[in-house]
């Protein structure tokens, strides 16, 4: 939700998959049955996403924000659409346990109440991140302390929706981007509790819940041989070897253009035992070019049994973390873009998936910990006006913030072209009282005290005259929407 540099195969990610229905009837949900099977005569090309998902056997998701649950529109276009759901950012850690063990289920509670009520099936993201933690969890905390919280927080939410989600994001984005094969970033969790905190993770969770999917998700592990990639690998293939409970790995998959490898990528680690589920699909672009690219996504996952289902993040261009790349199935005013019809298209030509995964794994007794094992996403409605700065250098940066919670909060910020095309551009602006930033996507930030600058990344410098483009992190102290500056050379 769920953080987003571009991958080598040209992914994105926020900071930072359900299955479908089985043809022939209504397939179970941890004990609640979730009845997405399809009435279509064989051979009939369903005409909704979920439908068409539902006729090979897998899901077709995406992410809902409750904020934006009071639109009509917004909530006919999920129950028609869609049969599964993953809430943006109502079930972290930070919204849903405020204060140490006091729980705050209204915004997810709805979500996931509305999802059930449809029959659709639930993924609960996420369990364990380093960003958008309560600002309870900090470094006063004594490794013993911060263990026995997690251990709390994985073991009280998971309880209060035992037999309403099907899967499970247990632990969230904790590998590093680039660098060494395996290894994990800087987190509260690593300094605290070493590397050895997502396997303490994963059987905590199997520990509160024996029938749940439990899922590690990352962003940028799309192509198949980058190195952040094969560390996820190399950490799945030990986990299961050693009885460690993982059922499935999430590709976020925020894409400019979807690796060549990428089917290759699906299916080597499905090879390993366990489900791919395409976590939080978007696409940056439009026309024929985004409706191409969502084809192949589709097609990649569809091709490999062991593929449950995709889940796009955002059912809207005008509420995407991606706005300014208008990279979701429907525009702004709710209309189906091409990559819709692609996508339809693609899920009406999937074969049956006649090799339905098996139900989440047994966990043999503890073993030594791995030495190296690692969505913010969209929000709901932005919390702050947006500040506009002049044109020097021909662009201009609005920041304006997207959500926020105790100790942080996430912002965006558009930069758009003038009259004339930018090719680069640099953004800068002072914080006003302490505030730092804890995670950055589409753009490489410095900082110099208060003062923050962020320059492009090779993907998004070049913007036409009078288009834009974005970037966003998520950042330490309270909400803030300072003025930020623009140049381009």
């Amino acid at each position: 939700m769920s953080d987003f540099p571009l991958s080598a195969g040209g992914a994105r990610r926020p900071l930072s998959g359900s299955r479908r229905a089985l043809t022939a009837g209504a397939l179970g949900v941890l004990g609640v049955v979730t009845a997405l099977a399809t009435t279509l005569p064989a051979n009939a090309a369903a005409s909704t996403l979920g439908a068409a998902a539902a006729q090979s056997g897998r899901y077709f998701g995406t992410a809902i924000a409750a904020g934006h649950m009071n639109d009509s529109t917004y909530v006919a276009t999920w129950d028609r659409e869609f049969n599964s759901v993953t809430a943006e950012n109502e079930m972290k850690w930070g919204p849903i346990e405020p204060s140490r063990n006091s729980f705050n289920w209204g915004s997810a509670d709805q979500i996931v109440n509305h999802a059930v009520s449809k029959g659709m099936k639930v993924r609960g993201h996420t369990l364990v991140w380093h960003a958008q933690l309560p600002s309870w969890i900090n470094n006063n905390m004594s490794a013993s302390d911060l263990r026995s919280a997690m251990t709390n927080h994985i073991t009280q939410v998971m309880n209060h929706y035992k037999g309403k989600v099907y899967a499970w994001d247990v632990v969230n984005e904790a590998f590093n981007d680039g660098g060494a094969v395996g290894t994990l970033r800087s987190s509260i969790f690593t300094q605290k509790l070493g590397n050895g905190f997502i396997e303490e993770a994963f059987r905590a969770a199997r520990a509160a819940d024996p029938n749940v999917k439990l899922c590690y998700n990352d962003y940028n592990i799309d192509n198949a041989t980058a190195a952040k990639t094969q560390g996820v690998y190399n950490m799945v293939k030990d986990f299961k070897a050693r009885g460690v409970p993982i059922d499935c790995v999430g590709l976020q998959s925020h894409f400019g253009n979807p690796p060549s490898n990428y089917q290759q990528n699906i299916a080597q680690f499905a090879a390993l035992g366990v489900d791919v589920q395409i976590t939080e699909l978007d696409v940056g672009g439009s026309g024929s070019t985004q409706a191409d690219a969502y084809r192949r996504v589709v097609q990649a996952c569809t091709a490999v049994p062991r593929c449950a289902g995709i889940t796009v993040w955002g059912i809207t261009d005008k509420w995407s973390w991606r706005s300014g790349d208008t990279p979701l199935l429907f525009d702004g005013n709710f209309n189906k873009k091409q990559a819709y019809n692609s996508v339809l298209d693609a899920l009406n030509a999937a074969t049956p998936n006649t090799s339905p995964s098996p139900s989440a794994s047994p966990s043999r007794s503890p073993s030594a910990s791995p030495s190296a094992s690692p969505s913010a996403s969209p929000s709901a409605s932005p919390s702050a006006s947006p500040t506009r700065s002049p044109l020097p250098g021909g662009c201009s940066a609005t920041i304006k913030t997207i959500n926020s919670w105790g100790g942080g909060f996430q912002s965006e910020v558009t930069v758009q072209a003038g009259s004339s095309a930018v090719n680069g551009w640099t953004v800068k602006w002072t914080w006003p009282s302490g505030q730092s930033i804890s995670s950055l996507w589409n753009g490489r930030q410095s900082t110099s005290g208060s003062s923050v600058t962020v320059t492009n990344e090779t993907y998004n410098g070049s913007i036409a005259a009078g288009g834009s483009t974005t970037f966003g992190f998520t950042a330490n102290g309270n909400a803030a929407t300072p003025t930020a500056t623009c140049t381009s050379p």
